[in-house]
């Protein structure tokens, strides 16, 4: 049996990081890219997404509901790539990304010397990757750590046993996870990341945004992304944050996507505040 023959397929909610990995794969066939992912096309590749996925929707509503999910990837990459930036330059050096999923920054991402990341992640998507890295001979670019650990249980033990150390900064990345999470695990995952945080420590989190689950939950198709959703952004994540210790802003999305030259051409139709995309600090 080939590898990819006895490569484990993507199922559940971890099928949707290889949706995102399309998603990154189209990007960076852009002229204009806002980051290039050169894995993408393969994870995506490997979970039967490339060259193609499914038809869009018939329906306008849907198909708009789609082509807004694929743009909100896209932003999000690009504002938490920066965010990682920034935390490398003001000297940190421990990089956490939890619920990793096809998240390949290891690979693509200039770190500077002594950068250690750790991807947190279940047992079949970290499978599923290391074999399509395997037949990519992919060589990550700083000292990489894989912990097969489901977030509901004992991760952070999992992450002292890989070497983690709490007393140095820590650059932490919850990207399009939040959502998936119900309120109660929700404060116990932020209780933990506060925990191991040092002073200086940096965090990216994408917040669902009040009534995102209402508008695109309801008519989404059994097993998609939208239709497992179950949490959204409290009313006031900055005043939420600094309860636990942090010093947030918050961004919307169509403020970052102007900022990066893609700027949505429709007004809103609602109030969008706050944003979802949240960047803090531990002081």
């Amino acid at each position: 049996m080939t590898e990819e023959q006895g490569r484990v397929q993507p199922s559940g909610v971890w099928a949707t990081s290889v949706g995102v990995a399309r998603v990154r794969a189209l990007e960076t066939e852009r002229a204009n890219a806002l980051f290039r992912d050169p894995l993408a096309q393969a994870f995506a590749a490997a979970g039967g997404l490339w060259p193609s996925s499914a038809p869009l929707p018939d329906d306008e509503a849907a198909r708009r509901r789609r082509q807004a999910v694929s743009f909100s990837i896209v932003i999000r990459t690009k504002f938490l790539d920066d965010l990682l930036r920034r935390a490398c330059a003001a000297g940190v050096r421990q990089v956490v990304l939890l619920g990793a999923g096809m998240d390949s920054r290891a690979f693509r991402m200039a770190w500077p010397e002594g950068t250690r990341l750790f991807e947190v992640d279940t047992a079949a998507p970290l499978e599923f990757k290391a074999s399509v890295l395997r037949q990519e001979r992919a060589v990550a670019r700083c000292e990489r750590s894989t912990l097969a650990v489901d977030l509901r249980e004992d991760w952070p033990a999992a992450l002292a046993a890989a070497g983690h150390d709490p007393a140095e900064p820590t650059a932490w990345i919850a990207e399009g996870l939040l959502i998936y999470l119900p309120e109660e695990a929700v404060e116990l995952l932020l209780a933990r990341i506060s925990a191991r945080s040092a002073p200086g420590s940096r965090m990216g989190l994408t917040l669902g945004s009040r009534g995102v689950v209402e508008r695109f939950g309801a008519g989404a198709a059994p097993g998609s992304a939208a239709s497992l959703w179950v949490s959204e952004m409290p009313d006031d994540p900055v005043g939420w944050l600094a309860g636990h210790g942090w010093e947030a802003e918050s961004h919307t999305l169509r403020e970052r996507a102007a900022a990066y030259g893609r700027p949505i051409g429709t007004p809103p139709r609602r109030e969008e505040r706050p944003g979802g995309l949240i960047s803090a600090i531990r002081r």
